[in-house]
């Protein structure tokens, strides 16, 4: 019988063992965990969520809805896990991660395709494979990988925002709002911490600014190495809040802690600035700080961080973390069906091809699933057309230039441009959506079998 070996149980991987079970394919999923840690995740479930606990937008014209429509179509089990699991979080996709990880890894487990092997794979197999191992790839893996790229890898950092204790905050002063009156005064998805004064604001910046970091001497002698990526090597996508303040005062007003669209119902004016935070957990006792990855020691998170209206007396459940994020030279060395050029039976999937975002892996992980599942078949691997989302971004990862290649989510920007004028941005984002739906359908009508 036809075998395949996923490596890595991220969203990526087990996203591609699924997909592949599912149309036959005996899968191997090997995960590292909890025999090897990786120094960010904490339990050894599969599809644990790091980072954010958000997959984006829900909305039929911003470009994570398009790639949840088409991921939908195409039969994503994660998707459909991530929507049952589902928390309240105004016009985004947020879920429970705990139970989001705990569903999946029963799922896939479940499947009577799919043997998952809790051991690390410390080299390339000599059979069909899936590599989706991810940002922290280890050590004997990444270097088995250099050794068949031929090249260092491309690295960055990435982030994680801290969790705080729902009890912990101050309703007195901060408030409840999903931005634009999404709900009900006092019933938002969101619990917000607003700056009313431009100097209280200001000083709360100068903090961050001068705030003690953790030394990352073992990641900048990698960097040493590697290519640099991003403003002082953190990737664009994922700045710690430290170094967004320190590009200038009002950066984080226009950024992670925006105002717009979230006024205060205590106050006739609106807030100068505002830190938002998201529930985290189907019980809502735990909130992630929106935006707020930080590599500040944790003593000065504690500081700092209680300096913010309402959080006070705020009691951290998980501290904000950086971490090396690992990604392959993609342009060089995959095809858009996410076959490595020099070998067609060996697949990448994930943030490790430069894909960035929950969806963006998950996304890839299923593409390449379905299509060692048809190189098994004795079948064509398939290139989704450029219209789609999914088709653009695996264009975009494989055919970047390399100087200004770094991890790229799903966005409109990426896909082909579309004939005609339109009123505005909302209205062109509408007609990106229909027209990858019908290329979608179409392309599908030709091939699914």
């Amino acid at each position: 019988m036809p075998e395949l070996i996923v490596i890595g149980g991220g969203l990526a991987g087990s996203e591609a063992a699924w997909q592949a079970a599912e149309r036959g394919i005996t899968v191997k999923l090997y995960e590292m965990r909890p025999r090897v840690a990786t120094g960010a995740h904490q339990t050894d479930r599969l599809a644990e969520l790091v980072c954010s606990n958000s997959l984006g937008s829900n909305l039929p014209d911003r470009a994570s809805g398009v790639l949840k429509a088409e991921l939908r179509r195409l039969g994503s089990l994660l998707l459909e896990i991530a929507e049952q699991t589902a928390l309240p979080a105004g016009t985004a996709l947020a879920v429970d991660r705990e139970l989001f990880a705990q569903k999946v890894t029963e799922r896939v487990a479940a499947h009577p395709k799919i043997e998952l092997i809790r051991q690390e794979m410390p080299d390339i197999p000599g059979a069909t494979c899936v590599i989706a191992s991810g940002p922290l790839t280890s050590s004997k893996l990444s270097q088995a990988i250099a050794r068949f790229c031929g090249q260092e890898h491309l690295y960055f950092f990435d982030a994680i925002a801290p969790i705080i204790a729902a009890d912990s905050i101050n309703l007195e002063i901060a408030y409840r709002a999903s931005r634009w009156g999404e709900n009900e005064p006092d019933e938002g998805d969101y619990i917000n911490c607003p700056f009313h004064h431009k100097a209280d604001y200001n000083a709360f910046v100068e903090a961050l600014r001068t705030a003690e970091r953790i030394q990352l001497h073992d990641f900048e002698l990698i960097l040493e190495q590697g290519v640099q990526a991003g403003a002082e090597h953190f990737f664009e996508g994922c700045l710690p809040v430290e170094i967004i303040a320190a590009r200038g005062e009002k950066a984080l007003a226009y950024g992670p802690m925006r105002p717009v669209g979230l006024a205060d119902p205590r106050v006739p004016r609106p807030p100068y600035a505002v830190v938002q935070l998201r529930q985290d957990n189907l019980a809502g006792n735990l909130y992630n700080m929106v935006g707020f990855q930080t590599n500040l020691t944790f003593p000065e998170q504690r500081r700092v961080l209680r300096t913010i209206p309402g959080l006070e007396n705020a009691e951290f459940v998980r501290y904000g973390q950086m971490h090396r994020n690992t990604f392959i030279a993609s342009p060089k060395l995959l095809r858009p069906t996410l076959q490595a050029i020099r070998r067609e039976d060996l697949f990448f999937a994930g943030q490790i091809v430069g894909v960035e975002g929950y969806l963006g892996n998950l996304a890839s992980g299923l593409l390449a699933g379905w299509n060692a599942a048809r190189l098994l078949n004795d079948q064509t691997p398939l290139e989704l057309p450029r219209e789609s989302m999914l088709g653009a971004l695996c264009h975009y990862v494989t055919h970047a230039e390399m100087k200004n290649f770094q991890p790229m989510k799903a966005n409109f920007g990426i896909l082909p441009p579309l004939e005609g004028k339109f009123k505005g941005k909302r209205e062109r984002a509408a007609a990106h959506a229909e027209r990858a739906a019908q290329a979608l359908e179409i392309f599908l009508g030709e091939h699914e079998k």
